[in-house]
């Protein structure tokens, strides 16, 4: 049986809760082949990130060869880069390697407040990485900073509104450009409606919802199906109620474990 294969370029969480961990977890529910790519060892937990170790680049860069000469990725997702040339080096090898459905997560700061990718991270993350993406997943902080490479990115951009305290409400720009002055009713933009869910344990949401919309781009569907699918899977997630360690603990990747995705 061949089974489709979404690869994650991402940090590791001791926890469990973000990253690859997380990231593996959804596309198994999904029913889906894990590949994975390991940027930097965190230890972390649900209380905060405690420490941060980049791995050298040329160990990410044979990572990324290995997988991708052998199990070609039909989609990939990419989150934590921590570094400048870790940034280049994944940008390189998943040109040379010509990998369709990219979903990048711009994770510029940890849950907790720390800082996850430097300054010259970031530009190599826009000049580079934003240009092989299909879909960018920035949430409203992350969308702020970004603001003038997504306005000129020619991908689709899904900016969340996890952190907006009045709704849950994502916006999908299919053209990938903030059309600040656009009227409510232009094609190109959807807004995705969602209230807020009683649940503090939303660590890993941001992993979780791009892998999702990973899965389903690998799987054939659009990218505005992709997103509509992603905020049904990530909202059953946290409304699950996992409660795990004495913080913001993580959602529950296996929510529908019965029988999985559909």
């Amino acid at each position: 049986m061949k089974m489709k294969c979404v690869l994650t370029i991402a940090g590791s969480d001791s926890s469990g809760g973000a990253g690859i961990q997380a990231d593996i977890k959804t596309i198994c529910a999904h029913r889906l082949y894990a590949a994975s790519v390991i940027t930097a060892v965190t230890a972390q937990n649900t209380l905060g990130v405690q420490s941060v170790y980049p791995l050298p680049p040329d160990v990410v860069a044979a990572q990324l060869d290995s997988v991708c000469s052998d199990i070609p990725p039909d989609a990939v997702k990419i989150g934590m880069l921590a570094t400048a040339e870790i940034a280049e080096t994944a940008a390189r090898m998943l040109e040379h390697y010509n990998v369709r459905h990219v979903v990048l997560d711009p994770v510029l700061v940890s849950t907790s407040g720390r800082l996850l990718l430097d300054k010259d991270a970031v530009r190599v993350l826009t000049d580079r990485l934003f240009p092989l993406a299909e879909l960018i997943t920035p949430n409203l902080d992350e969308a702020a900073v970004l603001h003038d490479a997504l306005v000129r990115t020619g991908c689709a951009v899904l900016v969340k509104g996890g952190h907006n305290p009045d709704s849950a409400d994502d916006v999908l720009y299919e053209s990938g450009r903030l059309m600040e002055n656009s009227p409510a009713g232009c094609s190109g933009i959807h807004t995705f409606s969602g209230g807020r869910i009683a649940n503090p344990n939303t660590h890993g949401t941001g992993c979780t919802l791009a892998s999702a919309a990973a899965c389903r781009l690998a799987q054939g569907h659009t990218i505005m199906e992709s997103v509509l699918l992603a905020k049904q899977y990530i909202t059953g997630a946290i409304a699950a109620g996992l409660t795990v360690g004495h913080g913001r603990g993580p959602l529950d990747q296996f929510w529908e474990a019965a029988g999985g995705v559909p």
